[in-house]
Formats: C-alpha cells, structure tokens, sequence
C-alpha cells in the first residue's frame, strides 16, 4: 500500500530574487512525502513548485493543491505515473517523480546511483552575476573567478545596452576567453528588429551563447535570429508549454537552435526534460540544465539528473547553485568545490526531512557564511520581535563592514585576536561576530547558543576548549547563569572585551560586574542600526550610566523625548527615529551622550500620570524572585492601568512587596500567574505577548 502526503510550505528568499517574470519574496511548496508498506520506514520526498506567470501549470494555491491531490491519489491507487496526463503539468510531474525515485533508491539521495551521488564526481557550474552598476558587477565577476569558476553568466538587458557592451569589452580587456567562458541571459530584453545588431557587437567579445535574446512565441523570428546569429543562441523560456512530443519536434524543426536549456519543473519534469534533450542531441544542438528558485530537494532532484542523463565527464557548466536562496531551506549535504557542485558524502546519505513540518531552522554558520559570500551586496536579517512579529529588513552588506570595523577600531582588536560566536545566527547579533571576525581577521570560536556559553558542555564543542577569549558578545540572561558557576564565572572575567546587549542590565548584574578586571560593556543599538552604535562601561573608572555614541554617529531627541540617531556608515536611513525615551548630556569636549529612560510604546498612561514599564521593573527587580513583567490594559477611569504577569503562584506575596516598595502611583491594579512569561528567541520580554494577556484578563 503506497501512502501520499502533501505539505504545504512557504519559503522565504534571503533576498528578493529578480525572474523575467517580476520579484519574488516567498515561494510557495508543495512537498509530496510518498511511503510504501513494502519498504517501511523509507520515505521519498518530491518539490512541486511554479513560478507565477511564467510555469505553463501556474494557478491558484487552493486549486493547484487539489489538482495534485488528484494526480496523487492516482499514484496511491496503481504504483503507475500517468506520464500523458500529466504531461502539461510539469512541476507536478517532477515532484512526483522525485518522490518515486527516492523512494526507489530506499531514501538514498543518490536516486540514480551516478559517481555524483556517490559523492566521487562534481558537477561543472557556471557562476552567476547579478545585475548592478559597472563596478558592482565586474567585482563580483572578480570574486567569481577567485572562487573558481570558469564560466560566469551575466544578466543583460535591463540597463542601458552600451553600458552592458562597455562592461562585457572591459572584462574581455582583463580576461580572456581561455580565463572565463561568458555567458550572458538577456531574459528576452531585445527587440526582433534590434537583436541581431546586439548581438554582433557581443560577438565580439567571444561570448559562448546568449539566453532567449527576444521574448518566446515568436517563432518565425526567432528561427531566421538562429540562422544568421554571429554568436550561439540558446532557447529557455520558448520551451515553457510545449510539452507535446510532436510540438517540440516542431519547435526544433522551426526555430534551429544552437542549443536548450532545460528547467525539469518548467519544463516536462525529469521525463520530458530527458525527451527534450534526446530530440536536441538528434538534431546536433546542445544542451545544458539549470534549477528554477526551487529549495535544496528540488535542487539536488535535478543535480542527480543531469549526472544520470550527461553520465561522467559533463563539458557544458551547468545553471546549479547550492541553494542558498531562502531563509529556511530544507538542509542537503550539497556544496561548491571550485567549479563544481558536488554531494558531501560527510554528510548522511539518508536526510531526516521533519523540517518540512517545522518552523524555521536555525542558520548555521556555514549557511550564513555562504550567503555573506554570494554574489548578492545585501541580506536578510530579522529584529528580535520583543515588540511584536520579528520583521524582516534587508541591509547592506558593505554597511554590515563598516559597523564592524567602527566595533573593532573601538575596542583595539587586531588580527589573531579570538572572537567567541555564543548566540544565534538567525538574530544580527550573532550575525555581526562573524562579520567583525571577516573585517578584522580575527580567530572565531564558535559554540552552540545556549544559556551557559561557557560551560564545560560548551567549550567541548572547540577544538582548545583553553583558549583565551579577546572579544565576546552575550545577552544579559547568558551573564547571568554565567556568573552563577565559579568555574565559568573566572572564565567571563578572563574576557578581555566582553560587550552585552540584547536587553536590560539591572542593577544587581551591573554591581556583581563592576569589579571585572577586563573592560566590560553595555551596548545601546538595534536590528535597523546593524547591532549596537553606542557604549556605555559597567566596571572600571570609566563606568557610566551614559552611552557614548561612536565616532560618525549623532544623537538628538524629538520631540516626545524620543532618541533620533544619524549614523549613514551603518544605516541606510538618513535620521533613524527610535521608540527609546532618552536625557542627553553634553561633555566638557562637545560629545553628546545619552542614557534610555525606558520605550514610548512602554509607556502607561494611568489619570494623566505618565509612567514607564522599565522603571517599575527595575524598582522591583531586588525583591521579587520570579520572572515577572510590568504592563497594561485599558481603565475606563484613568485610561489605563498598570499590570503585572508573573509566574510565581503567591500573588498575595507579590502584591505586598508591591505596595511596600512603590510609589501608590505605581502600584499595579491587578496581577495574574503565567505557568511561562513570554520571550523572544534572544531573551526579551515578549512585550506584545505580555500585553495580549493583560488585555485578554
């Protein structure tokens, strides 16, 4: 008995990725998860996906997934694909396929049984340049070529043409065609009439071949562009809906193209994108595959095709990246050697895929490290969600080495200094420690994000697990639990800048760090301003209540009293207004330093007294034992009224601290038990959360 399930998932880009066809931020998945009772306990796993307004079998979600339910439920029923039924639906197809053949190699990723998926072979790939301006795009030309690759295929024809020429004759001056094979994709950018001009001042240059140089369904014009064309002309979007055996015949027949390029969920899934290239090898015309923005399992599914299909040897680079495009990727042991893709046989040959039912992953370091390196001059990153969904923003790589650079010049650190990597990736954070480690060349010790980052469990994870730490970055709650163990709080103290930030430092962790021998620091900054832009010193004769702001960075209030900050090395605003409540100071130098009273948004407004969450917490945070948060709800009197949530049980012990240590004004009106106060992933009071419940109470 075979058994289909369908999951559903969105996938979300690390950065927009730009089609022919328009920009995409999210991808919607459809994964099949196919079992069988004759092989228990192996899965096969298979991606369905379109592109809108370019996939032949685009349509609504709801329809789509009903359209693949019934596809499915014909293949639970026989065991058999119904290849001519699904001919027009090539994504479908694909997945169906992929989950069959896993599923028949017994959940090996090796579906074929290639030297490939054996791990003993790669695959020749082209690298990818993005468009940009002139210099953007021949310097990522440059970081492909030290990468390795040989062949670099160029998005054209979104800019002005001369300039793309002038690009193109600038690279032929510094590289020849022995160094690099150019190829370049104009995505049907050119007119019929203007084509063929185009694409003699690019023959020239020795250009390998050109990519759909006008828009497909124009046969007629096509085929005499193929007859006269100075330089190889390859077909790409032309093939999306000819999907007959006897349509394709006549699209070759017609048009005569010197090659095709083959995308299986485009294009017939793994069966038609077979028979397509058998009717190009009869008529001497090339061919090459490429992936279409799917996640790592339809990326390996047609890795391990084009292996079975091309056998050893491949001449022509493939269009297979290693499928660093979405923040939440499916993991595969797929990885770029050179110019190669090749199958990481360190990895298990048998993935678990319970990620398709989960959230999102972690970043691990290699991930984030391979999207630092791409060819992208941006990324992804999320604020920690303490008021609210995490929301994504999209920063600048170069602004990225500039905060950086502005830490480290700071604190004095050089190259060989160690770095230690303690919180996650998935935050700017943890993020920022690997970029100040790039910038600065400095040694990254990198352990698991946990709540003691220097315990025996965690420092096992280096390879010296003795080694002296120069620079660390942790959250208060990591401070805390640290300070709690006498071998690990000796370890903190041999910290030689340790800097802490994430949230609130009350009074009583500032008190037990005052004495530290190395410097220790507060930091004030956030998501939008790439980590912190401002120190404070907690131990030492330098400790201070006051932020000073680092060099290129201006400070001044608005006017709710709010902090503004103009930092244009680091953000890409001109003036970043913050929802923090500051008093400035000025210093005898002319230096404008500020200290936070506490969130706009954390402000109660109770009878026309203005009252700041923070202060309350930190009046109580001497007394009271158990996690707790300050908040509000609305007060048909006085407007609003103060709360707390806590999670001890004895809320009369609480409510008689309460009105023993504060002020009458500040005294919550009511209280409520939580078994669990709500937190982001970086320790944060989830205020958000807090208020829900408040409110809903």
């Amino acid at each position: 008995m075979r058994k289909i399930t369908i999951i559903s998932k969105i996938l979300h880009f690390l950065q927009p990725a730009e089609t022919s066809r328009g920009v995409y931020k999210t991808r919607q998945s459809f994964y099949i998860s196919l079992t069988s009772d004759e092989e228990p306990g192996v899965v096969g796993i298979g991606e369905c996906v379109t592109l809108p307004d370019l996939s032949c079998d685009a349509m609504p979600e709801k329809e789509y997934e009903n359209k693949l339910r019934a596809f499915c439920n014909d293949y639970e029923r026989t065991g058999i694909i119904d290849y001519e039924a699904m001919r027009n639906y090539p994504s479908m197809l694909f997945g169906l396929e992929t989950a069959v053949a896993q599923l028949g190699s017994k959940g090996s990723l090796n579906f074929f049984d290639t030297p490939f998926g054996r791990g003993k072979e790669g695959i020749p790939i082209n690298g990818l340049v993005w468009m940009g301006t002139f210099d953007e795009m021949f310097q990522r030309l440059e970081t492909k070529l030290k990468q390795g690759f040989h062949c670099v295929k160029l998005k054209i024809g979104a800019i002005n043409f001369e300039r793309e020429l002038d690009l193109i004759r600038h690279i032929r001056q510094s590289f020849s065609a022995k160094d690099v094979e150019l190829r370049v994709d104009a995505n049907g950018g050119f007119s019929p009439k203007e084509a063929l001009s185009r694409l003699e001042a690019l023959a020239k240059y020795d250009i390998h071949s050109i990519e759909q140089p006008i828009k497909q369904h124009q046969w007629a014009e096509m085929a005499q562009l193929c007859a006269n064309t100075p330089l190889p002309i390859a077909l790409d979007e032309e093939l999306i809906g000819v999907n007959e055996h006897d349509e394709k015949v006549e699209l070759l027949e017609t048009i005569r193209p010197q090659y095709i390029i083959l995308k299986p969920s485009l294009h017939g899934g793994m069966a038609g994108t077979k028979e397509w290239i058998e009717l190009a090898n009869e008529r001497n015309m090339g061919s090459w595959i490429t992936s279409a923005l799917e996640s790592n399992v339809g990326l390996n599914a047609i890795a391990q095709l084009t292996a079975k299909i091309y056998g050893s040897g491949i001449t022509h680079a493939q269009g297979l990246g290693t499928g660093q495009l979405f923040a939440d990727n499916i993991a595969m042991p797929l990885e770029i050697r050179g110019d190669q893709l090749w199958i990481s046989q360190k990895e298990a040959t048998y993935i678990s895929y319970n990620q398709l039912f989960a959230g999102k992953n972690k970043m691990t370091l290699q991930e984030f490290l391979a999207e630092w390196h791409n060819d992208s001059p941006t990324l992804t990153v999320h604020t920690s969600g303490s008021t609210g969904k995490p929301k994504p923003i999209c920063v600048e790589k170069a602004r990225m080495l500039n905060s950086a650079r502005i830490t480290c010049d700071f604190l004095g650190l050089e190259k060989g200094d160690t770095a230690l990597l303690c919180m996650p990736l998935d935050y700017i954070a943890g993020k920022m420690m690997v970029v100040r480690s790039i910038e600065r060349n400095l040694k990254l010790l990198s352990v698991k994000p946990s709540g003691n980052p220097l315990s025996n469990d965690s420092l096992d994870d280096l390879n010296n697990p003795d080694e002296s730490i120069t620079f660390a970055a942790m959250v208060p709650l990591q401070v805390f639990n640290t300070l709690k163990n006498k071998e690990e709080c000796e370890r903190l103290k041999a910290i030689k800048h340790l800097i802490i930030g994430g949230g609130s430092i009350d009074t009583d962790l500032s008190d037990q760090l005052k004495d530290f021998p190395n410097a220790v620091w507060s930091t004030y900054g956030m998501t939008e301003t790439l980590s912190h832009i401002a120190l404070r010193r907690l131990n030492g004769e330098e400790k201070s209540e006051w932020y000073t702001p680092f060099n290129g960075v201006k400070v001044s209030l608005n006017n709710d009293g709010c902090l503004t900050i103009a930092a244009p090395m680091v953000s890409q605003l001109p003036l970043l207004e913050t929802n923090d409540i500051a008093e400035l100071q000025q210093t005898a130098s002319g230096k404008t330093k500020f200290r936070i009273l506490g969130r706009k948004d954390n402000t109660i407004n109770s009878g026309g007294i203005k009252i700041q969450m923070e202060e309350i917490e930190r009046a109580l945070r001497h007394y009271l034992i158990a996690p707790f948060a300050i908040t509000k709800r609305p007060n048909k009197k006085f407007g609003e009224e103060i709360v707390l949530i806590t999670e001890s049980h004895s809320l009369d012990s609480v409510r008689s601290i309460c009105q023993d240590k504060l002020p009458r004004y500040w005294q919550p009106a009511f209280y409520k038990t939580v078994q669990s106060l709500p937190t982001t992933e970086t320790g944060k009071i989830a205020r958000a959360k807090v208020l829900e419940i408040a409110c809903n109470s």
